[in-house]
């Protein structure tokens, strides 16, 4: 992407790597280094496979490095740790968030759309339930845990397949969001779109 994302956020950590451990193989190079850790410096990392996977980058190594680790030099450093301030507890005002979900896809039509209110700062998680509780009929939804976090497998009785290449896709403003739903806080009047789609 032109502001230096290599597919989602999830996916920068180890591209990273990848186009690091193998940069003097690009001549010239292809990918903008500077962009690309940006976009990462920018971004409030919360999921351990996410960090797991962008903190080697960080300092320069790779997953292909640890072959290659001298532990006995490494024993004696003890890195001085200092945890961060606690974050102010302030109160949460209410927002509103518009949610539709669509499928032109597959089966019998469908486009419902709704408006909730959650607090600021809820996930869009958070905001799937709200809706699924004031309309269950409609926007009852199913999750599945992953080392990613939360996995929408099913909304409206829809379910995603790998046979048929389908999932729920998720989109403000008609891009696609790069995080998921259990890390992704909607803004106020914001709209988002659940649309059934094939990869």
């Amino acid at each position: 992407k032109g502001n230096g994302m290599i597919g989602d956020i999830y996916s920068m950590g180890l591209a990273l790597q990848a186009l690091e451990a193998t940069r003097k193989f690009y001549a010239p190079r292809k990918w903008d280094c500077a962009q690309a850790f940006s976009v990462v410096y920018a971004h409030d990392y919360q999921q351990p496979m996410a960090i797991a996977q962008v903190l080697p980058a960080l300092v320069g190594r790779s997953y292909l490095d640890v072959a290659g680790l001298d532990c006995a030099a490494t024993k004696a450093m003890s890195p001085s740790r200092q945890l961060p301030p606690s974050p102010m507890l302030g109160t949460h005002a209410p927002i509103q968030v518009h949610y539709s979900i669509t499928n032109t896809l597959q089966g019998k039509h469908f486009h419902y759309s709704t408006s909730v209110t959650v607090l600021s700062g809820s996930t869009l998680l958070q905001v799937m339930e709200v809706a699924a509780e004031e309309n269950p009929q409609t926007f009852s939804f199913q999750t599945e845990q992953t080392s990613w976090g939360p996995y929408v497998t099913s909304i409206h009785g829809l379910a995603a397949s790998t046979d048929d290449r389908t999932f729920w896709k998720f989109l403000s403003a008609g891009n696609a969001l790069d995080e998921g739903v259990g890390i992704y806080k909607p803004h106020d009047g914001e709209h988002i779109q659940a649309i059934f789609s094939t990869y």
